[in-house]
C-alpha cells in the first residue's frame, strides 16, 4: 500500500509529469512554467523539440533525453536523484507524458522507491478531440496508436467492436487512410470524427459516417497528426453480436461448447445448437454423432 501526500513537505525531491502544448504554445499553464523553471533537470523525449518550447519561455534549466532507448538507465538515475532531493520534470513532445509516450515505467519505479509522483493537468489531444467530435462523452475508451500491420489491427478491433463507449485512437497522416478503411471494414458504417492539427492554425474536424469520412481521406491531402474518435456499438448491434457468438464455430464445436462450458447434456446441447442455427435437430444430431462415433 502506498499513500502519497503531494503537497506535504514540498522541499523534498519529486518527479513531476508536466504536460506541454499540443500545438498552440499559449495553452501551457502557469503552474507548468513554474515547475519547469524550478526543475533540477528537465527530461524530454526529443530534446530538440522541447528546446524550442523552453527558448520561447526563456527557460534555461538543464535538459536531458528520456526515450525508448535509454529509459531503463535514465529511470534509475532519476529515481536516485529525486531521493536525494532533486526535482525532475518529465515532458513529452506534446501533451501528457506517459500517454502514448514514455513515462509509465518511471511512475512505477518512483512509487516503488517511495518517491513523490506529481502529475500536472494540461493539454491533451484525445480529450479535445472527444469533446469536439460530437460523439458520446459519458463513456469512452482510449486506445492510442493501433498496430501497423493489418492483421494485428483487425485482432485489436475484434476485441473493441463490442464496446458501447466512444473509442479514441491516435494516427499519423501516413496511415490514417488505411486505418479508417480497416475501421469501416471491421466496425461497420458508424459515426466517426477525424480531428487534425488540434489547437493549431489549420485545426480541422471531419465528422460523418465511416463511408463519408473514408471517401474524404481518399480525395484529400492528409497532413498533421490525427485523433480518430469512433462511435461505440449500438444496443441493437450488441444484441446481434451476442446472438451470433457461435458464428465462428462449426456445428460440432457449437454443441461441444454447450456441453463443456455450460454443462448441458449432449441431447440438450444438440437441441440448443439447432435452435441457434435454425437447423433441423436431426441434422445437428447426425453431424455430432458421426464425429464422435
Amino acid at each position: 500500500m502506498n499513500i502519497q501526500k503531494s503537497f506535504e513537505n514540498e522541499q523534498e525531491g519529486a518527479i513531476y509529469f508536466v504536460p506541454t502544448p499540443i500545438g498552440n504554445l499559449e495553452d501551457i499553464t502557469y503552474r507548468a512554467l513554474k515547475i519547469l523553471k524550478e526543475a533540477t533537470v528537465i527530461a524530454a523525449e526529443d530534446t530538440r523539440n522541447t528546446k524550442k518550447l523552453l527558448n520561447y519561455f526563456e527557460i534555461t534549466n538543464p535538459l536531458t533525453s528520456y526515450h525508448e532507448h535509454n529509459k531503463r538507465e535514465k529511470t534509475d538515475q532519476f529515481v536516485i536523484q529525486a531521493k536525494e532531493g532533486a526535482k525532475i520534470a518529465l515532458v513529452s513532445d506534446a501533451g501528457m507524458p506517459a500517454i502514448s509516450d514514455p513515462g509509465s515505467e518511471l511512475v512505477q519505479a518512483a512509487i516503488a522507491a517511495d518517491v513523490k509522483v506529481v502529475v500536472l493537468p494540461g493539454a491533451n489531444a484525445a480529450l479535445c478531440a472527444l469533446v469536439g467530435s460530437g460523439l458520446e462523452t459519458d463513456a469512452f475508451y482510449f486506445y492510442g496508436f493501433l498496430p501497423r500491420k493489418k492483421k494485428e489491427k483487425e485482432a485489436v478491433l475484434t476485441r473493441l467492436k463490442k464496446l458501447d463507449a466512444s473509442i479514441i485512437f491516435y494516427e499519423s497522416p501516413f496511415r490514417v487512410k488505411d486505418t479508417v478503411a480497416v475501421l469501416y471494414e471491421q466496425l461497420g458504417n458508424r459515426k466517426i470524427t477525424l480531428a487534425r492539427e488540434l489547437t493549431k492554425r489549420f485545426e480541422e474536424y471531419i465528422r460523418g459516417s465511416m463511408e463519408e469520412v473514408l471517401a474524404w481521406t481518399e480525395k484529400s491531402e492528409l497532413k498533421g497528426e490525427f485523433v480518430i474518435v469512433v462511435e461505440g456499438t449500438s444496443e441493437a448491434d450488441l444484441l446481434e453480436a451476442e446472438e451470433d457468438w457461435w458464428s465462428a464455430l462449426g456445428v460440432v464445436a457449437h454443441v461441444k461448447h454447450y456441453i463443456e462450458k455450460d454443462g448441458l447434456t449432449s441431447k440438450e446441447a444438440i437441441k440448443q445448437t439447432a435452435v441457434d442455427r435454425k437447423l433441423p435437430k436431426r441434422e445437428v444430431y447426425q453431424a455430432y454423432h458421426v464425429e464422435n462415433e
